[in-house]
């Protein structure tokens, strides 16, 4: 049963890739919903007997490297934490594809588009459940080649293609990183399996602990984009809004989270990589929070989201929390879907317009699109009693709860972040369905619900975003749940959550809730009630006097300043591209024209055998015919003679070994016949 939750997934994708014209567009939606269907249901028996039961499988297939002291094996774990990643994953991909039946209706290449969804899930399936770091990593791998094929689906477009080079290459930065803490691993711990590697954890040295945190969490910031390896992320809205709503929620950014939190009897070893964590998750979470603000394209404003929430999830991370990082990705993936799912909806329903400035008034066209924005926006606002609400304010007051500097560094981005992500949230909500229409009037005339294959999935995912986190809270994060017992480990010096709980002001608890609330009714207020309001009152500004003029236009210039600032993402793009893709194109130009084509060519096998070759030929130059010439030969035979036979009495004193003396002679007079061979 457990197998078959990997195998039907491929089983469908390689059906309807290998077979797509004969299975046809029909037969590839119901060959891969099927499986995906089966495989959610096999899932929810797993979660059952692993998680709630509590009866972790292991099942090993075969060897797969023996070699000496490395012995890997194709092994699959099914713990707690395996089961609770399948969950969402298996879930969204399922509803997913059910969404892009009609997302993708009109697209000519149906079954290719079906079979990279169901690869790309049957790849995560691999990483989340493999016994050791080498499953994880063919997991690892393939989901980055299955994003690829995604993000290029519509290859003929030019900013698809740039996006996708961007998401491998930047993603080869991490797997880098990542690869290296493998070899660290195996050279400390001489195995690369879990329970091996966990169990030996305790004994090892502090600082070659550190390393391997710190290497995984490279491996983790590209892969779940952290600053400064995020850039990638915004770009692959370029793919179809499904395939964005299925690497933003369920797949791709999660991979890097689960590596942490799997990785989590290491990193608890290492203080120093755990701060390191702390202060990357807080910072990425905050930044991307303020870039959001000002993004205008509506499935960017969620990408940003997205890092966002990412950050707070690599950042509980680094406050030992490992259980409520693992809720808030499961919780996280359910409405930032319903986000992506209805965003798609409506650009698909305003002929693909995503600039919120030319949409507007939208809440009478499309009312059940804007209800379930509405559940999910409010969801990620961690609205109390909705599902980001148990693990999103859980997460800051945990940071708070550390009385130190990384977890009061925590709370403060963490807290204002909220705020930050409330604006944006009713921002894009706002300027889609509550302003003045702005968009044509065929496409306001032409703009309808989508058909039940769309009313499905997003019913069932706004669900997930109201019942979710309450049904599962206790069952994850509640105090006393040994549900995660056998998965991950928490030092007890690092357990804070009945502080958390009980020990906080009030204040504390109330002010990340107070800054969405000051942040939601902030944006309400400036982009739907007083348009004309702040219209007027920057005209009237610049009627005062001449002194009032030139301060208001330094404080307008200050703003298109931050706002450019803020917009251009902290320059991130342009600080790549001028210092290290540049630099790196020109060292590669230096490489290839002087060490591939110079050196090496003149060294290397086509170095080597030209010079064979020219010494053939120069060799054989010396059979010239001519007496003279062959009289010439002997004289320098006879010199090279007298000097090998006198020189032990000229070179006595010198420290000049024989066969130094008999090569230099050699060699001299080499030259000099070629040199007099040329001539010739």
């Amino acid at each position: 049963m457990y197998l078959s939750i990997l195998i039907l997934p491929f089983l469908g994708s390689v059906v309807t890739g290998l077979m797509g014209r004969k299975v046809g567009v029909t037969g590839s939606h119901i060959i891969t919903i099927t499986c995906l269907i089966f495989s959610s249901l096999l899932a929810s028996v797993a979660f059952y007997e692993v998680g709630i039961c509590g009866s972790p499988v292991s099942i090993k297939l075969i060897s797969w490297i023996d070699s000496e002291n490395l012995n890997i094996s194709w092994e699959f774990l099914f713990d707690s934490l395996t089961v609770s990643m399948f969950i969402p994953v298996l879930y969204i991909s399922t509803l997913i594809h059910l969404f892009s039946v009609n997302y993708m209706s009109e697209d000519p290449h149906n079954q290719r588009f079906f079979s990279y969804l169901s690869l790309f899930t049957f790849f995560m399936l691999i990483l989340v459940s493999g016994a050791n770091y080498f499953v994880l990593f063919v997991g690892w791998e393939g989901i980055g080649v299955a994003s690829y094929l995604l993000i290029n689906f519509w290859w003929t477009r030019i900013q698809a293609n740039k996006s996708a080079i961007l998401a491998l290459t930047m993603n080869r930065v991490g797997d880098m990183g990542l690869s290296i803490s493998f070899f660290a691993i195996f050279a400390l711990f001489g195995s690369l399996d879990y329970a091996t590697v966990f169990n030996l954890a305790p004994f090892m040295n502090e600082t070659a602990i550190t390393v391997i945190g710190l290497l995984l969490l490279m491996g983790a910031m590209a892969k779940s984009a952290q600053i400064p390896l995020h850039s990638w992320l915004p770009g692959s809205m370029e793919g179809p809004t499904p395939v964005s709503a299925l690497i933003h929620a369920a797949t791709l950014v999660t991979a890097g989270l689960y590596l942490l939190v799997r990785s989590s009897p290491i990193l608890e070893y290492s203080p120093t990589a755990l701060l390191v964590i702390t202060l990357i998750g807080s910072t990425t979470a905050f930044v991307a929070a303020l870039c959001g603000l000002v993004q205008n394209d509506i499935k960017r404003i969620i990408a940003f989201s997205t890092i966002s929430q990412l950050g707070y999830m690599v950042l509980a991370v680094g406050l030992s929390k490992y259980d409520v990082s693992l809720f808030h990705v499961i919780n996280h993936a359910f409405f930032k879907a319903l986000l992506f799912l209805s965003a798609g909806s409506v650009i698909h329903s305003m002929a693909d317009q995503q600039d919120i400035r030319r949409l507007g008034g939208l809440i009478k066209f499309l009312p059940f699109t804007y209800t379930i924005m509405l559940i999910g926006s409010l969801s990620l606002l961690a609205t109390p009693w909705l599902t980001g609400f148990y693990s999103k304010d859980l997460i800051i007051e945990l940071g708070y709860a550390q009385y130190g500097f990384s977890g009061l560094y925590a709370y403060i981005l963490g807290s204002v972040t909220a705020g930050l992500t409330a604006f944006y949230s009713f921002r894009l909500i706002s300027l889609t369905f509550l302003t003045y229409p702005n968009a044509k009037k065929i496409d306001y005339l032409n703009s309808h619900e989508a058909s039940l294959s769309v009313i499905i999935p997003l019913s069932i995912l706004a669900i997930f975003s109201i019942l979710f986190g309450y049904v599962f809270s206790d069952l994850f994060v509640g105090m006393g749940s040994d549900f995660l017992q056998n998965s991950i480990y928490i030092k007890p010096d690092h357990i804070t959550l009945i502080e958390a709980e009980f020990s906080l002001p009030i204040i504390m608890k109330l002010l990340p809730a107070i800054f969405s609330l000051l942040g939601s009714v902030i944006s309400i207020y400036l982009y739907n009630k007083t348009p004309e309001f702040l219209i007027s009152l920057n005209d009237s500004k610049f009627n005062k006097i001449e002194n009032d003029k030139n301060k208001e236009k330094k404080s307008i210039l200050l703003a298109n300043k931050i706002y450019t600032f803020l917009n251009s993402k902290f320059l991130f793009d342009i600080i790549y591209n001028e210092y290290f893709i540049s630099k790196g194109l020109k060292l590669g130009y230096i490489i290839s024209k002087f060490l591939d084509k110079g050196l090496i060519e003149r060294i290397g096998p086509y170095g080597l055998s030209n010079v064979f070759k020219n010494t053939g030929k120069n060799i054989a130059k010396l059979d010239t015919g001519v007496v003279t010439t062959y009289s010439l030969y002997i004289c320098l035979g006879f010199l090279c003679l007298l000097f090998l036979v006198f020189s032990p009495m000229f070179l006595k004193n010198t420290l000049m070994v024989e066969t130094e003396r008999l090569f230099i002679i050699y060699f001299v007079s080499l030259i000099l016949i070629f040199n007099y061979s040329k001539q010739v």
